[in-house]
Formats: structure tokens, C-alpha cells, sequence
């Protein structure tokens, strides 16, 4: 089994509930960390956070907010990040592991040639390289996004 947050602090940042809804399209957000949002807003959006907020990632691929605050109406949308978003942008040369540059394109490419980038992440995780809160829009591991990807790639 996949842990989740496998290279999250232990001692995680966040003062309110875990999990909330979208105010645009309902879905229930997680948490996300402040450092994500300080780390992967554009300056303009950035200079608009609130840093007393809680914020909660948008997982639904149809919605353009990325970030909402879990207690009031501040959100950030798809143009108001650095990077792509690899929930809300299908495209081949967009990241699934942000901190090791493995897009959807590399990891077709990998399988195809028998390779095991799930593993090559893990080790580098294990080597304590990875830095998701920093890296990932979501804040947090990526390593079931990439187990997911290459199932439905292997899959197909």
C-alpha cells in the first residue's frame, strides 16, 4: 500500500478541518499547506492570500479553482499558479511527480520500455529528496497519482 503523504512533515501545518467543499463546483478539497500556496502562486495571486486562512486543494477536473479558503470566499484558480495543475490539465507533458519532472509523457514512455518509475520515485523519496508541500499543487505526495497513472496506462 502507498502511503499517501509519504514525504509530508510529521508535524503538518493547518489549524482547521481537514476537508471542505469547493464553493464553485461542490467537490470535498483537502487541506493544503500554506507553504504549497506561498510556493506556487503567481505574485499577483499571491499578494491577495490571506495567510490566516485555511486553504483546501480542488481535485475536480472541470474546475477551475485550484485553491479555496475553507472559511470564506478567497480562491485561486488555474492561471493563478506557476505550474500546471495535473488534476485540471490532460496534457502528456504535465507533471504527475513534481519534485523528479516525471510528466505523463516520460511515464508512457517508461512503461512502454519496461521501465518502473514508481519505483525509481520511491527511492528518492526514500533518500528524503522530495519536497510534494513545496512542489505539488496538491500539497502532498505524489506517488498514488503516479501509481493510478500507470495502471490506467498499463491498462490500455
Amino acid at each position: 500500500m502507498i502511503h499517501m503523504d509519504c514525504c509530508a512533515p510529521t508535524n503538518r501545518e493547518g489549524r482547521g478541518t481537514n476537508r471542505t467543499s469547493c464553493p464553485h463546483c461542490g467537490k470535498n478539497g483537502r487541506h493544503v499547506p500554506l507553504i504549497t500556496l506561498k510556493s506556487l502562486l503567481k505574485p499577483a495571486a499571491l499578494a491577495t492570500l490571506d495567510p490566516e486562512c485555511d486553504y483546501a486543494f480542488c481535485p475536480n477536473p472541470s474546475c477551475e479553482t485550484v485553491y479555496f479558503a475553507s472559511d470564506g470566499p478567497l480562491t485561486f484558480a488555474v492561471g493563478d499558479l506557476k505550474v500546471p495543475v495535473f488534476q485540471k490539465d490532460s496534457g502528456m507533458d504535465v507533471p504527475v511527480c513534481y519534485c523528479f519532472d516525471w510528466t505523463r509523457e516520460r511515464i508512457v514512455q517508461a512503461v512502454r520500455h519496461g521501465g518502473e518509475p514508481l519505483q525509481e520515485i520511491k527511492a528518492q523519496v526514500q533518500a528524503g529528496r522530495c519536497s510534494c508541500e513545496v512542489n505539488n499543487p496538491q500539497g502532498a505526495c505524489c506517488m498514488g497519482n503516479v501509481a493510478e497513472f500507470i495502471r490506467q496506462v498499463s491498462s490500455s
